[in-house]
């Protein structure tokens, strides 16, 4: 099963168990659980669900594993022949977040109709 979430206006695709590093989330620290609520596609191999924007009732759980900087990249500009030169760097900032869970309303709603069978 998997799904495409957007998380910090980018989609991303993701499946339980996968870490991916997502633009720099502020004010959630380390080992803490957040839930993304824009899902807009579910695939669990059988069947497909995509919302008109969004899936409504589906989310995807979360647990940041750890913030820090990518490599760095440099920036030069210069224009030919007029001895301009301007160099600088630049480091974005990460989250890495890995994937719990991916629930919907449909398949809440069947684990506990088998749930309830199992102790009938």
């Amino acid at each position: 099963m998997y799904a495409i979430v957007e998380i910090c206006g980018k989609q991303y695709k993701v499946q339980e168990g996968d870490i991916i590093f997502v633009d720099r989330i502020e004010n959630v620290e380390e080992g803490k659980e957040i839930t993304f609520d824009k899902v807009l596609f579910i695939s669990d191999g059988k069947k497909v669900t995509v919302g008109t924007d969004t899936i409504k009732g589906a989310k995807v759980k979360a647990t940041v594993v750890g913030h820090g900087k990518n490599k760095k990249i440099i920036v030069f500009k210069y224009k030919a022949k007029k001895n301009y030169r301007r160099t600088q760097g630049h480091r974005q900032p990460y989250t890495k977040i890995q994937i719990e869970k991916i629930t919907t309303t449909t398949r809440a709603k069947k684990t506990e109709a088998a749930e309830e069978k199992a102790e009938a």
